[in-house]
């Protein structure tokens, strides 16, 4: 009897090491703007819950140009530190030999999501990242004040700037004289390639290098959606407006102080929080559209996903990680708690989602004027594309030249980038 009791001890034991042994301690990098983080973790609860693994989360820039820049940093030193990494749809084709191909973890999973989305993950036959969430911008406007000065939802932005500098004024002259007809992501980053390509494209002006790549920004129509984007700053978008990223914008916003603004689904579920000044006044539309025979509303297709790094020491672990962040369980609670758009179709009718934030039926038609950043013809070189592009934008919003020189010094500078080929 004393022996078999320090048998069943002893094996009590082994069994209690393995599973010890099979517990992994993980990390994730992460630029979660706004609730992000906090969410986040939540999430990562359950996991640490059903799985025995503890994940620690590694907070980043909320600057995209920043974490891409880190994320290099780490991929190139064979960081074994970090296990996954939350990726830009755009990064796939520049980061992809640093990742595992998770194409046979994930055989069950892919046929749930967008398959565009999937595809844009995929590069050379390999599945490089789970997606997350998606994302498209809208135009986020003040119901109550176009109500208020009897205005229609601008279509136009031509009309968004009229109908924003008479609200702006009336607004002003009624003693809020820090109110502003429109804010956007203006600063030198990747938000600002964002926001331009959808002016150029809505003018019927490209997207900066087409998917032949060939380089296309050099044209009138693009000019012209550039000077009328300048033309904003210091009339109806302070000159702040210069330095603004996704949170400066919400927050100007979010305080009551701007008629119109331009930003992603998360800013929704913030703006109708039981602390802002603003729940409840307001919805969101499609993107205005420029002028010409082309123009079209335009909204750039963004979206977050999970990569594991090659250099993970507890890879298996890693990937369990990356598929459950990518589930329909987290997407479903992503789309109920951060308003973020899920990746998979089945979703969009689901009646806990719907009720939660109704206004996803909304943007339906928004992601079907998505236009993708030209990453895939410009591959490992996007980077240098985008910071090029901005850059040149960015210069014209300042003053420092007419769009029609900087774009021009911009196509020749991309023609030396692009060499022989991208």
């Amino acid at each position: 009897m004393k022996f078999n009791k320090l048998l069943i001890g002893l094996m009590t034991s082994v069994t209690l090491v393995a599973g010890a042994a099979q517990a992994a301690d993980l990390a994730i990098v992460s630029g979660d703007t706004g609730t992000g983080l906090a969410f986040l973790r939540t999430q990562l609860d359950i996991f640490e819950k059903d799985t025995g693994n503890k994940v620690t989360v590694v907070p980043m820039p909320s600057s995209t140009s920043d974490q891409f820049g880190q994320y290099r940093l780490w991929l190139a030193a064979g960081n074994t530190d970090i296990d996954v990494y939350q990726t830009d749809v755009i990064w796939a084709p520049q980061l992809a030999d640093q990742f595992l191909d998770l194409t046979e973890a994930a055989k069950d999973a892919v046929g749930e999501h967008f398959p565009s989305i999937i595809e844009s993950q995929t590069v050379n036959g390999k599945l490089v990242a789970i997606p997350g969430f998606t994302d498209a911008p809208a135009l986020f406007y003040r119901k109550d004040l176009l109500e208020k000065y009897n205005k229609e939802v601008p279509k136009t932005w031509a009309e968004l700037k009229a109908t924003a500098q008479e609200i702006q004024d009336g607004e002003r002259t009624g003693g809020n004289a820090d109110m502003y007809g429109f804010v956007f992501q203006g600063n030198a980053y990747e938000g600002l390639t964002c926001n331009a390509l959808e002016w150029v494209k809505s003018y019927g002006g490209g997207q900066i290098v087409e998917a032949d790549g060939t380089i296309s920004i050099n044209n009138p129509q693009a000019v012209a959606a550039i000077e009328e984007a300048a033309s904003w700053i210091g009339t109806i978008s302070p000159e702040g407006n210069l330095a603004y990223q996704e949170e400066e914008s919400r927050g100007v916003w979010q305080l009551g102080n701007s008629v119109f603004m331009r930003n992603w689904p998360y800013a929704y579920a913030l703006g109708n929080g039981a602390d802002s000044p603003i729940a409840g006044k307001f919805d969101v539309a499609p993107l205005p559209a420029g002028e010409g025979a082309d123009a079209r509303s335009a909204a750039t297709l963004g979206g977050w996903n999970f990569a594991v790094s090659k250099y993970s020491p507890d890879a298996d672990e890693a990937i369990k990680l990356a598929l459950f962040l990518g589930s329909s369980q987290v997407q479903k609670n992503r789309a109920i708690n951060q308003t973020n758009l899920p990746t998979i179709a089945a979703l969009y009718e689901d009646a806990d989602v719907l009720k939660a934030a109704p206004f996803m039926a909304n943007w339906k038609e928004i992601f079907e004027n998505a236009v993708p950043r030209p990453s895939a013809p410009t591959q490992a070189k996007y980077n240098q594309v985008s910071s090029l592009f901005w850059s040149a934008v960015h210069d014209t919003l300042s003053g420092n030249g007419t769009a029609a020189e900087n774009l021009e010094g911009l196509e020749a500078d991309l023609t030396d980038l692009k060499g022989n080929a991208w």
